[in-house]
């Protein structure tokens, strides 16, 4: 499938979810069955806190992780969440940065986008912006941001060394980069990967643990290690996957940090 074809899938994929309130990633009455939002949203590390005083909406159960809790942000900074979709990650960081600071979302969904805005009026959020555009091409200028997350939107992307590039490009010399996301560590089997091509989900573009590390430490960023990992169940992610009994579906779910040098030489 060809890059456009498969950022067209996603993205009419990903605005039926706005639209719907619906995720094929896991949450209450999606395409996977009946599931916990709140439940999932626990288990890759968010808090009974952070999920509390939220606008209702806002988390769609599309995460793999919870970047802003090892983002290391401060007040007055300002903080760039890659395929922001409904709001929540941002809503998170806004509070960390306080009012001093600002959290920018990008979405290449115009109906995430809406709702997004939508959420950020009914939670009072002033220092969130949420943007249309693409994670390839950010229309975010150079030098801009102390802070990038994102969370299990990279592997969707058939592009991933130009998102670290221009993830590298708007960062100011020192910001952190902090993701989640999902990687592959080892071959999908056959059966799993024709399924997966027909699904384009959460799991459609993951390429190979060793490969995504390197794409970052390519883009020129210093100090990438993974901070954590752990195995993510593939009922949460896709829809009518035929695993073979037995076997483990070779996933996992990191969580990386790398630096932007002061200098660049």
């Amino acid at each position: 499938m060809k890059k456009e074809e498969v950022k067209k899938v996603v993205r009419e994929g990903y605005a039926r979810i706005a639209i719907q309130g619906g995720s094929c990633c896991g949450p209450a009455q999606s395409c996977c069955g009946t599931v916990d939002i709140v439940q999932i949203s626990k288990k890759i590390g968010y808090s009974e806190g952070e999920l509390k005083g939220l606008p209702e909406g806002a988390n769609l159960g599309l995460g793999c992780g919870n970047p802003v809790a090892l983002a290391s942000l401060k007040e007055g900074e300002v903080v760039l969440d890659l395929g922001s979709g409904a709001g929540f990650d941002c809503f998170l960081a806004a509070q960390r940065v306080g009012k001093r600071g600002k959290v920018i979302g990008v979405d290449m969904t115009p109906e995430m986008i809406e709702r997004a805005r939508e959420n950020a009026r009914k939670g009072g959020y002033e220092n969130v912006e949420f943007i249309l555009g693409e994670i390839e091409n950010l229309p975010v200028a150079d030098n801009h941001v102390d802070a990038i997350i994102s969370n299990c939107v990279i592997n969707l992307s058939p592009d991933k060394d130009r998102v670290f590039a221009e993830a590298f490009r708007v960062l100011k010399p020192g910001g952190r980069l902090m993701v989640s996301d999902i990687v592959l560590v080892e071959a999908l089997p056959e059966s799993i990967k024709n399924s997966i091509e027909a699904y384009i989900g959460c799991l459609a573009g993951a390429v190979m643990k060793d490969d995504y590390i390197k794409a970052i430490k390519n883009a020129g960023f210093q100090g990438v290690r993974i901070i954590d990992e752990s195995a993510f169940p593939v009922e949460l992610m896709a829809n009518n996957v035929a695993v073979p009994e037995g076997r483990k579906v070779p996933i996992v779910s990191i969580k990386v940090y790398g630096i932007k040098p002061l200098q660049i030489y």
